[in-house]
């Protein structure tokens, strides 16, 4: 018989992925075949001819499991299936059926099923599908995921466990995530008073790691919609700091930070000439991981040819360097299929940091 095991969150960026990616890690140990399953997908691709979730492509590739891709994603979000379904032009019972049969495909190929929720409790609600309800009809047993802090943190478990009560959900684990290393104890001390004679399982995850929000190359370039020019290998480094080329060109390199994305001005050749010829000093490489060329104004056909000639990965935008500085800072990046240096970042710290065995042995109780 096949365990499963819903992830919940408790809002947008709490890192169920993370989650997941590392439950399957810890699972594969144990556990001869683990699958996984995205049953609503609001952010949906194109993967081998099929329009799936983004997360489910990224689990098909990772752990190789392609041929499963079209049952791990059986309900997709595109543009305008609201209205649609407001309009009476799709049946309330489609989507919940698709994810049914899905799920009971799933449950015959694999010993342990990882079903990641999207977003908070109440997502799918327009398609009257949520996830407090995905995981009623699919009987698995709810992992809660949560930021980190306390007041924040059970206001926000609270406020998605009147949901999933409702809906009958079985919520077992409460896993806080992104906490602060300091506080690490303390944080997790006063969560598992306030949750005292639930019956829920209070535990934490990861530590705050700034590194697993920041984003590759590639996703850069895919949050851009542009190409990525230059050295296309360097498409999975990461880009851990974001800095503006506004200063003289040797006060913007001596103060170049680890593996930073600079975003310089088309028209400022002197800076694009020099970042471009230090990416040959291994030194300077390692602190300058590539740029953004940004601006209206064509950058010269002198300093487009050294920077060709250097192969710097680069992306050309015309918007501002302002605008494009904002964007990105305010961007949010999530792990893709070719982010493995996240990946096994991630299956490095959920060896230390979570308790699988205890997560496994909820499973037990629920059933």
């Amino acid at each position: 018989m096949c365990r499963k095991i819903f992830i919940g969150a408790t809002g947008q960026h709490c890192g169920k992925t993370t989650i997941s990616l590392s439950l399957m890690h810890l699972a594969l140990k144990k556990y001869g075949r683990v699958g996984f399953m995205k049953p609503l997908g609001p952010k949906w691709t194109e993967f081998n001819g099929a329009i799936v979730d983004k997360d489910a492509a990224m689990f098909a590739t990772v752990f190789g499991v392609e041929e499963d891709v079209s049952l791990m994603s059986p309900v997709t979000l595109p543009p305008g299936t609201t209205r649609r379904y407001l309009d009476g032009k799709i049946d309330i019972s489609v989507p919940r059926n698709a994810i049914r049969s899905a799920c009971a495909e799933l449950e015959k190929k694999y010993d342990f099923l990882i079903i990641e929720g999207a977003g908070h409790g109440g997502v799918g609600s327009v398609v009257g599908i949520n996830n407090a309800r995905i995981a009623t009809e699919l009987g698995a047993p709810v992992l809660l995921v949560t930021g980190g802090g306390i007041g924040n943190v059970i206001d926000a478990v609270e406020l998605n466990l009147a949901l999933y009560q409702r809906e009958k959900a079985d919520v077992r684990i409460i896993m806080a995530n992104k906490l602060v290393p300091e506080k690490r104890n303390n944080t997790l001390g006063y969560l598992q008073k306030a949750f005292a004679g639930s019956g829920m399982m209070v535990t934490s995850a990861f530590d705050y790691l700034p590194t697993l929000a920041d984003p590759t190359l590639l996703h850069v370039s895919e949050f851009l919609g542009l190409p990525l020019h230059g050295d296309y290998s360097e498409r999975s480094r990461l880009c851990h700091n974001i800095q503006l080329g506004a200063a003289s060109s040797q006060i913007v390199i001596d103060h170049l930070e680890a593996s930073t994305l600079l975003i310089v001005t088309s028209s400022r050749d002197e800076l694009l000439v020099t970042a471009s010829s230090l990416h040959h000093i291994p030194e300077f490489k390692a602190r300058l991981a590539g740029l953004i060329i940004a601006g209206h104004v064509p950058v010269s056909d002198i300093t487009q040819r050294i920077i060709d000639d250097s192969n710097i990965p680069y992306i050309r935008i015309k918007e501002t360097t302002s605008e494009i500085f904002y964007q990105l800072r305010e961007h949010v990046s999530k792990i893709g299929p070719e982010d493995r240096e996240k990946i096994e970042l991630i299956n490095s710290i959920a060896e230390r940091h979570i308790d699988f065995e205890a997560i496994d042995a909820m499973l037990d109780l629920a059933s």
